[in-house]
């Protein structure tokens, strides 16, 4: 079992930044061999990608709606993964959920909503809210 915990929303005006962060706990290795994502809810919306990064760091993916302004990482050796978040629009807000699972896909059509709303990751946080004012 793997235990997420995200931290970092918070209140920010358009074009400010924030990083979130994820923090992992397991008695085993399991966040570590696995990959990691940040997915996001808006108020009346369903689930959706955002970004992932896999197991080793060394790839990622992001949603078109955020490629370029959002940036994942992770470190293993502390179990967390981040996601800096800058040049934030309103529409950006949401409630974002760290998650880790088995499978990571970088292509087309990954992550598509037709895979809501686990996405094929095993393990989910609470989540923490980012809400953005213009």
């Amino acid at each position: 079992q793997v235990q997420l915990v995200e931290s970092g929303g918070g209140l920010v005006q358009a074009g400010d930044s924030l990083r979130l962060s994820c923090a992992a706990s397991e008695s085993g290795r399991t966040f570590s061999i696995s990959a990691a994502g940040w997915f996001r809810q808006a108020p009346g919306k369903e689930r959706e990608f955002v970004a992932v990064i896999n197991f080793s760091g060394h790839d990622t993916h992001y949603s078109d709606s955020v490629k370029d302004r959002f940036t994942i990482s992770r470190d293993n050796a502390k179990k967390s993964v981040h996601l800096q978040m800058n040049s934030l629009r309103p529409e950006d807000t949401a409630v974002y959920y760290c998650a880790a699972g088995p499978r990571f896909c970088s292509g087309y059509g990954c992550y598509g909503k037709e895979e809501a709303p686990n996405y094929g990751m095993d393990y989910w946080g609470k989540g923490t809210l980012v809400t953005v004012f213009s």
